[in-house]
């Protein structure tokens, strides 16, 4: 162990630690996209979309082998024993506080659920590096139209979920565990302002997306994962995580089946459904933002 380093020293480390595991698994990711792209046949494709799996599982393992050697994080996780078996489809939700929201979920779920997927910003393709290696891990890019373009464009609506009803199409091929950050961006208290969010601890959940997600996958889905993060110290960044900044990391997870009343509709062109459906995600929402409450004055 590291963690007798200053903190300066550690955090330094960490980042370097962190670079040469990305650029040593990236380029092999990179190897295999370009072989899947230039050989057609399917059983080919599906064969490299399986080493891909594999590729991506042992970058994580290496990121979460560095957090444990750098960091000096007490982890206090709850609920484990509740997720299904690894080769069940499963939906994620969680809160989004920021970037390593990424490195605890797949920290804690790699190998004991299927291979992470969540769905990216499509400005996020230019990120160096990484954006490349993102779409060789075949996760979903979505584009978001402000009100301004649609109103011009009004041809554009429904784009979106269409790309994710396509990428839901993808997911039916092997078992998977979709990420979803119901609130669609990381949580500030400037954003829960602007948004005058109803709950103390959220941002207000986006159903549309993850309707999407439970009407396409409902015949494969096990259920719903349910995750809840808290830090302490509740400032997050990556320095805060290498640097020794953030002490403590609780997570509470649960499991559940798809309610019944919600795992058969037309979002988009049912406005009753659609209404159940934001008071079922308004209320789950508002079970999450209790349990913060209720780990804060402990931890944080």
């Amino acid at each position: 162990m590291l963690r007798f380093l200053p903190d300066f020293i550690l955090g330094s480390l960490g980042f370097l630690l962190l670079g040469l595991n990305t650029f040593f698994w990236v380029p092999l990711l990179y190897s295999v996209a370009f072989l899947k792209r230039l050989i057609k046949a399917e059983s080919f494709r599906n064969f490299c979309t399986k080493i891909s799996i594999w590729i991506g599982k042992g970058w994580i393992d290496g990121n979460r082998a560095i957090i444990r050697l750098t960091t000096k994080i007490d982890w206090d996780v709850t609920g484990l024993e509740k997720l299904p078996d690894k080769k069940s489809w499963v939906l994620i939700f969680s809160n989004h506080r920021s970037w390593v929201d990424i490195f605890v979920l797949q920290a804690l779920f790699n190998h004991r659920l299927p291979f992470l997927k969540f769905f990216l910003k499509q400005e996020l393709r230019t990120v160096p590096l990484m954006g490349l290696a993102w779409w060789a891990l075949d996760f979903p890019y979505m584009k978001r139209y402000s009100k301004a373009v649609l109103a011009k464009h009004p041809e554009l609506a429904g784009k979106d979920l269409e790309t994710a009803r396509e990428a839901c199409r993808n997911f039916k091929k092997a078992p998977v565990s979709v990420i979803n950050f119901l609130e669609g961006t990381r949580f500030s208290p400037e954003k829960h302002m602007q948004k005058n969010s109803p709950y103390r601890n959220l941002l207000p959940p986006k159903a549309g997306g993850v309707a999407v997600v439970v009407e396409e996958m409902r015949d494969y889905l096990a259920g719903i994962v349910d995750v809840t993060i808290v830090y302490s110290p509740d400032r997050v960044t990556f320095w805060d995580l290498f640097s020794g900044r953030i002490k403590r990391i609780i997570v509470n997870v649960d499991f559940f089946r798809v309610p019944d009343e919600i795992s058969v509709g037309d979002y988009a062109n049912d406005p009753e459904f659609a209404e159940k459906f934001r008071q079922w995600l308004n209320m789950l929402w508002g079970k999450k933002d209790m349990i913060i409450d209720s780990i804060k004055p402990h931890h944080c």
